[in-house]
Formats: C-alpha cells, sequence, structure tokens
C-alpha cells in the first residue's frame, strides 16, 4: 500500500521499519523539526527521520499543519507535499503534532494511529508511563482510526501484553515498539476486514505528558508508589533526592526500588539501613529499598558499588533542607 507515515521517536521508527519490511511502499514522511540534543547541543534528526534518509523516502518537517495556525507557510508546504504523495493512507506513531481537519481527510482510507495502550484507558502523550505508575497489570497496542479528537476514534486492532513486575519506561517501550509494528503490519495486511469498534465510554483516562518537575522524590508517600515511579520515569526524567556528602548538596538519581514493610514509625526520608543489598528509606507507608544509584556525572551503580563510594549511615535524611 502507497503510504505517508508521521512519526517522530524510536517507537515510531519501529513501525515504520516493519511496514517497509512488509512490502509496503513508504513515499513521505513526517516527522518533528531537528532539535538540539546530547553535550554538544547539536541539532539532531529523529530516528524516523534517520530512517527515511537512509532509505531515499523524502522527509517533511513543519512545525506545524494548521494552515492558519503560527507557521502557515510550513503547513501549506506540507499540504502540497501531501497531495503530491497522493498516499492510500497515513500511519501516525508518537508524531507529536495535532493533525487538522484536512490533514486526516487527505488520504482515502484516512489516518491511522498506533497508540500504546488500551484505550480508551491512557489517552495521551505518555501512555506507557502511565501504565507503570499506575501500577497496571496489562497494557497493549490499539491501532485506532483518527478523528479530530485525542485518541478518540474507533478502534481497529487490540493486542493486549502483561507488564512485567520489574518492567520500566525503557523495556516496556522496547516490548510495545515491537508490538507496534506487528500490529500496523497486520491492519494494513487486510484492511477492509477491520471492524470499526467505538471506544467505550467507560475507562477513560489521560496519561499527560511527564513533566521534569515530577522527577522530585516525595518520601511522604507510600513506598509501593515510589517504587512504581522510579520504574515509570526510567529512562526520563529519573527519579531525584537530595544528599549531602561531605558538606555539598547534590542530586542523586535512583533507577531501581522495591517496596518492603517497616515495622517502626520512622521520619519519612530518613536511611533505617545501608548494606549490600541496598539503601533502605522510610517512607509516608513502609520502607523503599533502593538497589540502583547514580551521582552526577556517574554511572548507574548497585547498592554495594555505590556505597563503596559514597557511605551512608542509618539515620542520614535524604530531603531537602
Amino acid at each position: 500500500m502507497r503510504l505517508v507515515f508521521a512519526g517522530t521517536p524510536e517507537f515510531a521508527r519501529e513501525a515504520m521499519a516493519a511496514l517497509h519490511a512488509a512490502g509496503h511502499e513508504i513515499v513521505l514522511v513526517l516527522t518533528q523539526p531537528d532539535r538540539p540534543a546530547g553535550r554538544g547541543m547539536k541539532l539532531q534528526a529523529s530516528p524516523v527521520k534517520q530512517w527515511a534518509q537512509d532509505h531515499g523516502v523524502p522527509v517533511a518537517q513543519p512545525r506545524s499543519l494548521r494552515l492558519d495556525g503560527k507557521y502557515p507557510d510550513e503547513a501549506a508546504a506540507a499540504r502540497e507535499a501531501l497531495l503530491a504523495a497522493n498516499p492510500e493512507c497515513m500511519v501516525v506513531a508518537a508524531y507529536g503534532l495535532i493533525l487538522p481537519q484536512w490533514t486526516l481527510d487527505l488520504p482515502p482510507r484516512g489516518c491511522l494511529n498506533i497508540h500504546a495502550s488500551i484505550l480508551p484507558r491512557w489517552r495521551g502523550a505518555a501512555p506507557i508511563h502511565r501504565a507503570i505508575e499506575a501500577g497496571d497489570p496489562e497494557t497493549g497496542i490499539t491501532i485506532m482510526q483518527m478523528d479530530a479528537g485525542l485518541d478518540t476514534g474507533y478502534m481497529l486492532l487490540l493486542r493486549k501484553m502483561p507488564i512485567a513486575p520489574d518492567a520500566t519506561t525503557a523495556t516496556l517501550h522496547d516490548q510495545l515498539a515491537a508490538l507496534g509494528g506487528e500490529c500496523i503490519v497486520q491492519a494494513l495486511a487486510a484492511p477492509d476486514a477491520l471492524v470499526r469498534t467505538p471506544q467505550p465510554a467507560e475507562g477513560i483516562t489521560y496519561a499527560h505528558k511527564i513533566e521534569k518537575a515530577e522527577a522530585a522524590l516525595d518520601w511522604a508517600l507510600a513506598a509501593g508508589v515510589l517504587a512504581r515511579r522510579i520504574r515509570a520515569f526510567d529512562p526520563f526524567p529519573g527519579m531525584t533526592v537530595p544528599l549531602t556528602h561531605n558538606g555539598q548538596t547534590e542530586t542523586l538519581k535512583l533507577w531501581a526500588a522495591t517496596a518492603e514493610p517497616l515495622a517502626r514509625d520512622t521520619e519519612p526520608g530518613t536511611v533505617v539501613q545501608a548494606d549490600a543489598s541496598g539503601v533502605r528509606v522510610a517512607c509516608g507507608e513502609g520502607v523503599l529499598c533502593l538497589t540502583q544509584l547514580q551521582r552526577p556525572g556517574g554511572k548507574r551503580l548497585n547498592a554495594a558499588d555505590f556505597l563503596h563510594g559514597c557511605p551512608l549511615q542509618p539515620g542520614q535524611s535524604l530531603k531537602a533542607g
């Protein structure tokens, strides 16, 4: 099938590569403009753009597709490129721009979205993070016929998978990216056989974008909640706590932890035990056993290696102030 593909991160690149491998003709790619990245903050192409360039596929990078918006000239140029591409269908995966109605109406088969949740749960920008943070037992991929709403269109195909107890956003992302590629290939193998199913009216939740401000760990919360957040915010933004070491306060990142019961009443944020098995810190409910930590400029270390270079003592506080 003659396709336009709209996407930006690695999640989208996996799906595009799967479509290409299945024999579909990708005639145009839409992706976000290059962004500064890395220590030098040099402009870097998105994974989708890199794939397109490697395979000789034309790329458009408008800052907006709204013809009456802030960048009408870029939107108009993208519209001309889409009309010239003459796609039968557009596939969208983590693109990052809102598609106006003219875009949805342009391909004869419309626009299909690869969404990383079991809709209508976790509509929005960060479904993988929020599913782990909430402690959901399962997630999945929904192939959806896009409409003007936020992930509100008809469901065409749904595949579910369990969320492992130790899953992080990084590991679950890779699993769902592969599943997303499988699902969109399956959907386009027999598009006329797809059944348009309205999303249930019950169980709607929104996966709001992850903000850097969410990284600061609040010891007043239950240990189970914090353990899930640490996994949900790996690799971004990473949960952080202040650490005072040799009279200097630095920001410590936490990458792995488990929740345990705490028998005695201890001020949240207080280290109750620190040894090779983990750094145990009192929480509003229970204790959080930290097993992978990282100091500024350093690597992720297990508890034993971390404590070798940065000893922590029972009674020490990991709270601001």
